[in-house]
């Protein structure tokens, strides 16, 4: 079923499995993957898909703090996307701006020489694509879902 249980304080509690959440983690990964050539309005209509489903499903367990963990590495693989979206120096550069960057900043990160995944982590990523520009964008987050349905 997905659900594991465990002692707690007398009586038995219930944790989603871990199989259950890398199965999740890895549907949430290939739809957010670097190759997975989709807009990100696609994009994140498959995301509120996929939480919408595995949080009903999983309603019963208690899991604030692995859907905390989950939101921020989903997040992370966002930032990702539109990263890699974003292809070009100018582009970077341009949307950096668009998203409240200082021109000297953002031409300064927009040639960076770092990977992907390191960039998504980076504090301008985090200041410009901010977790309220990402909602405004249409994706949700689990832990909202979660205290909606609970």
């Amino acid at each position: 079923m997905g659900y594991t249980f465990y002692p707690k304080k007398g009586e038995m509690g219930v944790r989603v499995h871990p199989n259950s959440l890398k199965k999740l983690k890895e549907k949430l990964k290939s739809i957010t993957g670097r190759s997975n050539a989709m807009s990100m309005e696609e994009r994140a209509i498959k995301i509120r898909e996929t939480i919408l489903g595995w949080v009903e499903y999983f309603k019963l367990a208690e899991m604030k703090k692995v859907l905390k963990e989950l939101d921020e590495w989903l997040r992370r693989r966002i930032r990702l996307c539109y990263w890699k979206q974003w292809k070009k120096i100018k582009t970077r550069h341009d949307n950096l701006v668009k998203l409240g960057i200082e021109n000297y900043k953002a031409w300064e990160f927009a040639n960076t020489r770092k990977g992907y995944w390191r960039i998504s982590n980076s504090p301008i990523l985090n200041k410009s694509l901010t977790n309220q520009y990402l909602k405004e964008q249409g994706l949700i987050t689990l832990s909202e879902r979660y205290l909606q349905v609970s």
